[in-house]
């Protein structure tokens, strides 16, 4: 890291030391003393790509994976743990999220925050809205969306009555009256839920002027990055549950147009039906969003990674199939994440024209 880097480094921590050695006795997430010194000792030693987990189940095999070497830096801050290591010739940070929207931005932001980190690789599993697709699949979405900032409309309005607050149309809606169900032929219907329309994010990047708001619905992942991600596709998976049991379909890569996210759990047809037709939608997760939402507003390139393990009410079985899926799921995204690295550890030390023994 270049002289400046190191001496922003020093003020910034020596700046948040400052605001919070007055706080640390009343708040655990206060940067304490020898936490700025991990965090000092480990950005001397950066750039790092993140890697940012939903959950457990998602995080272990990667961590059980011979490919990542872990260095037994570890700094726990704000009810996170930071793992450090290395996959193939890139420096590595992992962190676990936890379930949903608010808990991917919360850890997006402190892990951007604190530690010198070049790009972000979020995976882990997803539910699955294209019925081209099947179970253990990995698929790599060229946009994300947060499907769940919303207008309600109020009963007795329709397309053409105003919105409020400048709320937006151009996105569309979701007329809640189409999927009333036990309807007589020829006779009217209409529901007290009426529409909900979609609204695009504000976003406001570290680059713009503060307090002025732009407007996004459909976040791109890095163009570098999804063009590595086409090295992946024909990567064999993992397409076995166990010794007896296997899947009729061999586990696949593919990159895809559009994925989404919302804090809630989808499994219900009718809506899984709705968003493909409408958004041409693949996986949908928890998190995935969110974290392209921070990464797009600090200007650090991101792409997201999902594995399905689940058919998000659209399938056959009287119950949800990530019960049975999840860890092959699991298994198949971490395979995958640990091929991207290598192909961007590859491409990277090419562009560098680093020595031989250097690339991997």
């Amino acid at each position: 890291m270049a002289s400046s880097s190191v001496a922003g480094w020093t003020l910034l921590y020596a700046i948040l030391a400052l605001i919070t050695t007055q706080q640390h006795y009343y708040s655990n997430a206060a940067l304490l003393p020898e936490t700025l010194k991990l965090i000092e000792t480990a950005n001397a030693d950066g750039p790092y790509l993140g890697l940012v987990i939903p959950n457990t189940y998602e995080l272990n095999p990667l961590l059980r994976s011979p490919n990542f070497t872990s260095t037994d830096l570890i700094i726990d801050f704000s009810g996170r743990r930071f793992r450090f290591g290395t996959i193939a010739t890139k420096k590595v940070i992992l962190v676990m999220t936890g379930l949903g929207m608010v808990n991917a931005g919360i850890t997006t932001q402190l892990l951007l925050s604190l530690f010198s980190v070049e790009g972000v690789v979020h995976y882990g599993t997803a539910g699955n809205a294209n019925p081209t697709f099947n179970l253990a699949d990995v698929v790599i979405p060229q946009y994300w969306s947060h499907t769940a900032l919303w207008t309600w409309q109020r009963y007795g309005h329709g397309p053409e009555d105003e919105l409020p607050l400048n709320s937006m149309r151009d996105i569309g809606c979701l007329n809640l009256a189409s999927y009333t169900v036990n309807v007589t032929a020829g006779s009217s219907y209409d529901n007290l839920l009426n529409n909900i329309w979609y609204q695009s994010e504000e976003v406001f990047p570290i680059d713009g002027t503060p307090e002025q708001r732009e407007f996004i619905f459909w976040v791109p992942v890095d163009p570098f990055y999804y063009e590595i991600s086409k090295n992946l596709e024909d990567l064999k998976l993992e397409g076995c549950l166990n010794s007896t049991s296997c899947l009729s379909n061999t586990p696949k890569v593919a990159r895809v147009q559009r994925g989404t996210s919302a804090s809630i759990y989808l499994d219900n047809a009718a809506y899984r039906d709705f968003i493909y037709d409408k958004f041409n939608i693949t996986p949908v997760d928890m998190e995935s969003a969110s974290v392209a939402l921070i990464c797009l507003q600090q200007r650090v390139p991101f792409i997201a990674i999902r594995a399905l393990s689940d058919l998000a009410g659209g399938g056959s079985a009287d119950s949800n199939e990530a019960d049975t899926f999840n860890a092959l799921a699991s298994h198949n995204s971490a395979t995958v994440v640990v091929e991207f690295i290598k192909q961007l550890a590859a491409a990277s030390c090419a562009s560098k024209m680093c020595p031989s023994d250097d690339v991997y």
